[in-house]
């Protein structure tokens, strides 16, 4: 993928911001995101010509969850199995739409979190294809049935 001249990111960042105010950003000219539904969902809008459903959580909140408040230290690797197990319902109720869609899924995993990705390349500049898929994401991501 190539990286975007930061005048035409700023350019669809403006307009997508415009289409869709429910865009925010966590660092300045960074990636665009969005919550889906109150499931804990993510829409992302990279720069360098991606677009991310993600579902994630906290290693923090898992280990305090698991050591019911004790101080014993966690290993990383074994509250990151945890919080994969306790993605899955939360995952599988989308993967199949979300792959027959044409995203790819990954694992994320961090000191900060474990997420379950699933990644699709997109053309920035078309972008009434971008908002379709926008729309297409928020249209079946993250509601409740």
């Amino acid at each position: 993928m190539m990286e975007p001249d930061s005048s035409t990111w700023l350019q669809l960042r403006a307009d997508l911001t415009q289409s869709f105010p429910q865009f925010y950003e966590l660092e300045p000219n960074g990636p665009l995101l969005m919550e889906l539904g109150e499931d804990g969902w993510l829409l992302e809008v990279r720069p360098e010509g991606s677009v991310l459903c993600q579902y994630g959580v906290a290693l923090d909140e898992v280990m305090a969850l698991m050591s019911d408040g004790t101080p014993e230290d966690l290993g990383t690797d074994e509250v990151a199995k945890q919080v994969k197990y306790f993605l899955q319902p939360a995952v599988s109720r989308y993967r199949p739409l979300l792959l027959q869609s044409g995203f790819i899924e990954e694992t994320e995993i961090t000191d900060e979190f474990v997420a379950v990705t699933f990644v699709r390349d997109a053309d920035l500049q078309n972008r009434s294809k971008l908002e379709d898929l926008l729309r297409w994401c928020r249209g079946h991501i993250g509601k409740s049935s």
